[in-house]
């Protein structure tokens, strides 16, 4: 963001017409508004590490980057190599949603940028790809959803293990533990342990310094617009780009990074989609209210009595990975049920899901993880960030997505933004 005034007020006219109409993707004008390679096209917002990491996928092609770092810009457009030429750059996101040769907006910057960046796509008349996590809070998520759903766009979260790819741990996709407990060999209802010994690591070197010393910005970066909603604090290099996940400001540690890789595929097989639990309990050292700090164990529970317990500290190495009152699953999906193999064979698999993100935009049909069940993942793992933050156990009402008599934590659901920025 450029501090000259001219600018200031083009940028606030420009946003004005958006508020009274949506530009329209080519896509949807027709197959005569394609780019000649038949691909759709891509602009990323933050190239300074997944942004550049996803530069390929399927059936896209980028035509504008955007990051508030030159140098960032720099390395995106070494990394398209010959195919940068033509790319537009900016320093501005909302130039770049102002693109009608845009499609697709990949919002990869840091997580207290998600919500502000692909609402305002979404309103733009882009189709939106949203790294993890969705929302920094559950109510820029309830927002970000309404902005999708009015706009009709399609939205893709990027983590990928309720549809492809081995789960941690397992040794298989989650397909088949979906199939599990949809077949009601292990009974119901069921506990779930998230511990290194089932396959998973919570990051805990995500964690902020409470020592930071004001430094000077570097001339490349513009810090007051990377810092965007998050209130003002002095720069200093920890806070920033690689270790920004341990800062409350803009993520939440291990859980804020890794969570919703771990949370959502568990939601998915236990049939979630549309809840959230009604608790949150935790066990954790009292946090810092800047730096992100760890935590030893978050137990969630679902009105129907399902548990998901995060264990920081791994103390049972023999727990199963899903235990229920007829059975246990175990990491490399071993079970205790004899013949498991053959019973499962005898039920049917689970429902199909829309996994090209590509073909999900180009026949506008609901991708596998899109804005609902983000959103509601995404809530599970920001219970227990607010919880860790207040140092205390929460009821959560999953209808009004609020915490039960509980003003604090509420408090953190919407939380103030630095101004221009609103959702």
């Amino acid at each position: 963001m450029t501090s000259q005034t001219s600018r200031r007020k083009f940028l606030k006219g420009s946003l004005a017409t958006l508020a009274t109409f949506s530009i329209v993707p080519r896509h949807v004008l027709g197959k005569g508004y394609l780019a000649p390679s038949d691909q759709l096209t891509k602009g990323i917002v933050g190239v300074g590490g997944m942004g550049r990491g996803h530069i390929p996928y399927a059936g896209t092609r980028v035509v504008a980057v955007c990051d508030v770092d030159k140098r960032h810009i720099k390395l995106a457009l070494d990394e398209l190599g010959t195919n940068a030429s033509g790319v537009k750059t900016f320093g501005d996101y909302r130039e770049l949603i102002q693109l009608p040769e845009v499609d697709i907006v990949h919002v990869a910057t840091p997580p207290h940028w998600h919500g502000i960046i692909a609402a305002d796509a979404a309103r733009a008349g882009k189709d939106v790809w949203c790294e993890k996590p969705m929302t920094r809070t559950i109510g820029e998520g309830k927002r970000l959803v309404e902005a999708v759903q009015q706009h009709g766009r399609i939205f893709r979260l990027n983590t990928w293990f309720r549809f492809e790819s081995n789960f941690y741990g397992m040794n298989s996709t989650v397909r088949p533990i979906k199939k599990l407990v949809e077949s009601g060999l292990l009974g119901w209802p069921l506990k779930v342990t998230v511990s290194r010994h089932t396959g998973f690591d919570w990051k805990f070197y995500w964690v902020g310094k409470t020592d930071l010393t004001p430094e000077p910005v570097p001339a490349d970066l513009d810090y007051d617009m990377w810092l965007g909603p998050a209130q003002y604090k002095p720069y200093n290099t920890h806070r920033v780009h690689n270790t920004f996940r341990g800062y409350w400001d803009y993520d939440g540690g291990g859980l804020g990074d890794m969570g919703q890789h771990y949370l959502d595929p568990i939601q998915y097989f236990l049939g979630k989609d549309d809840t959230s639990p009604i608790s949150v309990e935790i066990d954790a050292p009292q946090q810092h209210t800047d730096a992100v700090g760890t935590w030893r164990r978050i137990e969630y529970t679902y009105a129907d009595g399902c548990k998901i317990i995060l264990d920081g500290e791994g103390k049972d190495e023999n727990v199963p990975y899903i235990e229920g009152p007829k059975g246990k699953l175990y990491p490399n999906f071993r079970s205790d049920i004899p013949d498991l193999e053959k019973k499962l064979a005898a039920f049917p698999d689970p429902e199909p899901q829309v996994t090209d993100f590509a073909e999900a935009v180009r026949k506008r049909q609901k991708f596998a993880l899109n804005e609902e069940n983000g959103h509601r993942s995404c809530t599970i793992v920001n219970m227990g960030l607010t919880a860790l933050r207040l140092g205390r156990s929460l009821k959560f009402d999953p209808v009004k997505q609020l915490f039960v008599d509980d003003e604090g934590a509420n408090r953190l659901i919407d939380q103030p933004m630095r101004g221009p920025w609103t959702m």
